[in-house]
């Protein structure tokens, strides 16, 4: 089994995928150990011969920062801080989401500017390697001063407190340091702050979501080839040099893919007796290529987040400071959340309206797609549950961004909602893998009705995995098992793509 060398070279979405997928084990470089003792034998040093107060470190938190902590007091006062702030509700964040935020913060607090222990980051380390996910719920964070609560309770298995995944069962923090011999960490000034402030909540459903979105941008393109060949739509809309004269990479990728899937297809090429086809088949390289810029721009904000200091204060042991600020404030996360939700959105919705012209009776296809139609019904239904997640993620592109609620009595006065907006991103990408497997239902379902004229290597191989799951339809029979199996298709074809724009 490989590792992973956690250090300050640039960590990307592709080499994220690369650690979750291989399930590389993580170490930490000699380099990001330097710079760790370093910060934290500053910040000692700097509190023997400092008497005035520094926020989070001998203050109290929010709103109380101007209350003083006594030396003797400022271990428990840490400890305190994590028990307080472990306020989640709802349900469990799901353990991937888990995994990715202790990597994530793991990552953060070894560029030493954070001032934790050592022993701290590596207990973080043994629980990432060894699977145990602390048990952390999806409501509590405002996407202000860190994830707060979702943060807290990361932390508390790490006091022998709250409850963690391990080996599918539920058990207590204490137990599992016990069967591990692991001993309590004692938190030091600043520790509880560093672990509790920072984006990782945001930033791990952040990086999820984006994993995902690019493979199934990716997908739909090739979903689309299939529905194109099925409603024998033309070839002439992804023609190279229709897009070089409107050069947005997105929508070029896109005509360029479907251009490659319909390589070689007998259906393509035969005489058309129509001129244009809808928008959803004409535009797709126009529509999929615009969410695919969306969701290359919020990859762009994600690394520089998942490579950055988002606690606070923040420590600089080279230039003998420490300083209050706001790395902490998740609006960049929020804002691009929000469009990456929209980029969703759109490429759910463009897909819903290939299904329903493909069951509309047109083109030589029977009505619903099913051979006897009236006495059947065919795939009627399955376009309206297409249509009602369709509009569900419609109302989930609501951004979260602009709302705001003072806490902290005032103290924290603009918050970023960006929690939200992570957590609902990742339902609508859900939303988009059903109303995929609704539309390659359809799709396979049309292409059949084509024969004997044979559509492209690339789109009969994919079909023919498509059948080792999901049967041609005959006539009528219960269909929630059917388009339950495609979903599962469309979640499993995905997860095994590559994190690119061209999928061929």
């Amino acid at each position: 089994m490989g590792t992973h060398n956690i250090n300050k070279n640039w960590l990307t979405l592709e080499t994220v995928d690369d650690i979750i997928s291989n399930n590389l084990k993580l170490e930490l470089s000699e380099e990001a150990t330097n710079l760790v003792v370093k910060c934290r034998t500053y910040l000692d040093e700097k509190l023997g011969r400092h008497d005035k107060p520094i926020y989070g470190i001998n203050t109290g938190f929010g709103s109380l920062c101007d209350t003083e902590i006594p030396a003797a007091d400022l271990e428990k006062l840490q400890r305190n801080l994590v028990m307080s702030h472990a306020c989640g509700m709802g349900e469990e964040v799901p353990q991937d989401i888990v995994k990715l935020m202790l990597l994530l913060k793991i990552q953060g607090l070894s560029y030493g500017h954070s001032g934790v222990q050592l022993i701290t980051i590596k207990r973080l380390i043994d629980f990432y390697n060894n699977d145990i996910f602390p048990v952390v719920y999806q409501q509590g964070s405002l996407g202000a001063s860190g994830d707060l609560a979702p943060l807290a309770h990361l932390s508390l298995p790490l006091l022998w407190l709250g409850e963690v995944n391990y080996q599918g069962k539920k058990i207590s923090g204490t137990a599992i340091n016990k069967q591990f011999s692991w001993n309590e960490i004692q938190l030091q000034s600043k520790e509880g702050l560093a672990l509790l402030n920072g984006t990782q909540f945001m930033s791990a459903y952040g990086i999820h979501s984006l994993l995902r979105a690019k493979k199934l941008s990716s997908l739909t393109d090739l979903i689309t080839a299939v529905s194109i060949d099925a409603y024998d739509g033309r070839i002439s809309p992804f023609n190279d040099l229709v897009h070089k004269v409107r050069p947005h990479d997105g929508q070029f990728i896109t005509a360029r893919n479907i251009q490659k899937a319909l390589a070689g297809s007998e259906i393509i090429v035969q005489e058309k007796s129509h001129v244009q086809d809808p928008y959803s088949f004409r535009c797709s390289p126009q529509v999929h290529g615009a969410s695919k810029d969306a969701i290359a721009h919020v990859q762009s904000v994600f690394e520089k987040e998942i490579n950055s200091v988002t606690d606070n204060p923040t420590i600089f042991p080279d230039e003998d400071e420490i300083i209050s600020a706001g790395n902490f404030h998740g609006q960049p996360l929020a804002i691009s959340l929000d469009y990456l939700g929209i980029a969703i959105a759109e490429l759910g919705s463009i897909s819903e309206r290939r299904t329903y012209k493909l069951i509309g009776g047109e083109r030589g296809l029977p009505a619903f797609l099913v051979a006897k139609p009236g006495l059947n019904s065919g795939l009627m239904i399955a376009q309206y549950a297409a249509a009602s997640v369709v509009s569900q993620n419609k109302q989930l592109a609501t951004p979260c961004s602009v709302d705001t609620i003072d806490s902290s009595n005032g103290q924290e006065d603009h918050v970023s909602m960006g929690a939200n907006a992570a957590t609902k991103v990742y339902r609508m990408i859900d939303n988009l893998e059903k109303i995929m497997g609704i539309e390659i239902l359809n799709a396979a379902q049309g292409l059949e009705f084509r024969k004997p004229l044979k559509s492209s290597v690339i789109i009969n191989n994919f079909i023919v995995e498509y059948r080792g799951k999901v049967p041609f339809i005959e006539n009528d029979v219960e269909m929630y098992p059917l388009i339950k199996k495609s979903i599962a298709f469309i979640k499993q074809y995905s997860s095994n793509l590559k994190i690119k724009d061209f999928l061929f």
